[in-house]
């Protein structure tokens, strides 16, 4: 299984949302709080090619983007392939 990671913040809803998705597929998953760590905010930005929002997802060297995203490709049948590859 691809490693997963998150880069979120406590008071975001769509975050919980994602990790609900993931803990609901039994994905384990690295969580990045922005805003505990303010430093990881800038590297989460340049990792997402500009993205500044969280929650920001990364399956292996595949950034997945947000949310929405996430939940795009669960509906498409995408994600789990994208987990296992």
């Amino acid at each position: 299984m691809q490693p997963v990671e998150i880069y979120t913040s406590p008071l975001c809803g769509f975050c919980h949302s994602a990790k609900r998705l993931l803990d609901e597929k039994g994905v384990a998953y690295l969580e990045i709080d922005v805003l505990a760590e303010p430093a990881r905010k800038t590297e989460m930005i340049a990792r997402a090619n500009g993205g500044r929002t969280v929650p920001q997802i990364f399956v292996g060297d595949t950034h997945v983007g947000g949310c929405d995203d996430l939940y795009a490709l669960e509906r498409q049948g995408k994600l789990d392939p994208l987990l296992a590859a």
